[in-house]
């Protein structure tokens, strides 16, 4: 899902990449990878996320900060909003530090949307049609 959704991106727009970025914020991981830069939008796209261990949890926190450092939007894209309520707190945190300073996150149908809006192809349309065409 992630790599369709960036092959969405990139065929609108040429130069989007995957990048790395060092971390400044701390020694391990050492990089940071970005899914998507394109525009000086950052985007990490998930299908979904457990984000369930402490190191997880501070490692997405910092990345969101090392992202923002370096002057980039961050802008998460998850598809798939999880549904344990452990799950959800701590996908809300992401979500308060994102939009705190000046990111974006979509999840859900709001993601969906958000990959038709930037890029003009209806991701969600195309794979109901693949599913569709395999019944």
């Amino acid at each position: 899902m992630e790599e369709a959704a960036c092959m969405c991106i990139k065929h609108k727009y040429s130069e989007a990449a995957k990048v790395r970025i060092p971390n400044t914020l701390g020694s391990r991981p050492k990089t940071f990878e970005i899914d998507c830069l394109v525009n000086g939008m950052a985007h990490e796209i998930k299908w979904r996320d457990a984000t369930t261990d402490g190191d997880h949890i501070t490692k997405e926190h910092t990345r969101v900060k090392v992202i923002n450092e370096k002057g980039y939007i961050p802008i998460r894209v998850m598809f798939y909003y999880l549904q344990r309520s452990q799950a959800k707190k701590i996908q809300e945190t992401l979500e308060t530090l994102y939009k705190g300073i000046g990111g974006q996150y979509y999840y859900g149908d709001a993601a969906w949307e958000y990959i038709k809006e930037l890029t003009d192809i209806d991701l969600l349309d195309v794979l109901q049609k693949i599913a569709d065409s395999r019944k």
